[in-house]
């Protein structure tokens, strides 16, 4: 269960279903990212995918390799300010 209101929820929601689904998007790599401290914090994450940090990249580069460096450290920003917010509320 990902609390609402906290800084990145909706991220890390679509990437939990993304997971479960089993596709490979930008939020199902972020939550493959962060699914050790996550799991840590209590949130349930399922077969995260592997090497997920070199294929988000990838991925944002195929999509604009321009603005590929910043998109990712935008979306580990969001993952990192989401986890702080969850061990802080847990």
């Amino acid at each position: 269960m990902i609390p609402k209101g906290l800084p990145g929820a909706d991220l890390v929601a679509s990437g939990l279903l993304d997971l479960s689904l089993g596709r490979e998007t930008p939020e199902a790599l972020l939550v493959s990212i962060g699914a050790p401290r996550l799991r840590r914090a209590g949130v349930r994450v399922e077969s995260p995918l592997s090497d997920p940090e070199h294929r988000l990249y990838a991925l944002l580069s195929r999509e604009s390799s321009d603005t590929a460096h910043s998109r990712y450290n935008a979306l580990l920003r969001r993952l990192i300010s989401f986890e702080r917010a969850l061990e802080c509320a847990t």
